[in-house]
């Protein structure tokens, strides 16, 4: 299989403005296209904002919403995969309230949803306060023979979480994220050596910029199962380009023991 060009689309658009984000996320989509990318990964909750308070609730919608037309649309015009995180509101309360997840969903070259994932570790007050976890761990999908999984940012700062993508399979983890101040050694330490522990891609896709009270410090990154990074981009808005590489990935889990030398029976508490 060829390798899959994969663009990665560090921004924070507008915070509030879902409409700016999505023309934001149309010419980023027509950039990476141009370029050979098959897949276009947007930030955490990219389509609405971060640090938007009640905004939240009011800008939450369904996974099929309009937000979510739009970015089929924009997939199928330029006819790559997209993934884009945003707030998912599932059910309605007799007051109009109901359940809202911190998401994020992918779109096929068709403009068909491929999988949605809801976050299953929410990181910090603001997230618990305006979020429901979700509660399942492993969400893939297929794209050109490639298999992909979802996690959302402070997700995969638990190995267990990934390496539960690993023993199902996952060949590239994407990552959307919302990665701030002082937490940047996640991204220039601590992806890559999931990637290598785990032996599979990750592409971690995050925000950049002073939002709210948060400081987003981009750094976005494609990691590769040898440990070494692929693509990195700086601290400010970027589209970034790297390739996953079936044959590499498979030469290196030849390579590398850790998934077959496990011993799964001693790691109990």
């Amino acid at each position: 299989m060829p390798p899959l060009r994969t663009a990665l689309l560090q921004s924070s658009g507008h915070p509030g403005e879902t409409a700016h984000n999505l023309k934001v996320l149309d010419a980023a989509a027509g950039r990476a296209a141009a370029a050979g990318a098959g897949l276009l990964i947007a930030p955490e909750l990219f389509l609405t904002g971060y640090a938007i308070g009640d905004g939240v609730r009011r800008l939450a919608e369904p996974a099929d919403g309009p937000g979510g037309r739009a970015v089929a649309r924009i997939a199928a015009t330029h006819g790559l995969a997209v993934l884009y995180g945003y707030p998912e509101r599932a059910g309605e309360a007799a007051d109009g309230g109901g359940a809202v997840f911190n998401s994020a969903r992918l779109v096929g070259p068709d403009g068909a949803q491929l999988a949605n994932y809801r976050k299953t570790h929410l990181f910090g007050d603001f997230e618990r306060a305006w979020f429901t976890p979700g509660d399942t761990p492993v969400v893939q999908a297929e794209l050109g023979g490639v298999r992909l999984g979802i996690m959302i940012c402070y997700d995969v700062e638990f190995p267990e979480n990934v390496r539960a993508h690993a023993l199902a399979g996952t060949d590239l983890l994407l990552v959307p994220t919302a990665q701030m101040h002082p937490f940047q050694f996640v991204a220039e330490s601590l992806v890559p050596v999931r990637a290598f522990e785990s032996q599979l891609y990750i592409a971690y896709v995050n925000r950049t910029g002073p939002e709210g009270d948060f400081d987003f410090i981009g750094l976005s990154c494609l990691a590769g199962p040898d440990g070494t990074v692929k693509a990195r981009a700086g601290h400010g808005e970027e589209l970034a380009f790297g390739e996953v590489d079936p044959e590499l990935l498979a030469a290196s889990r030849t390579a590398n023991p850790y998934l077959g030398d496990r011993r799964p029976e001693l790691y109990t508490p």
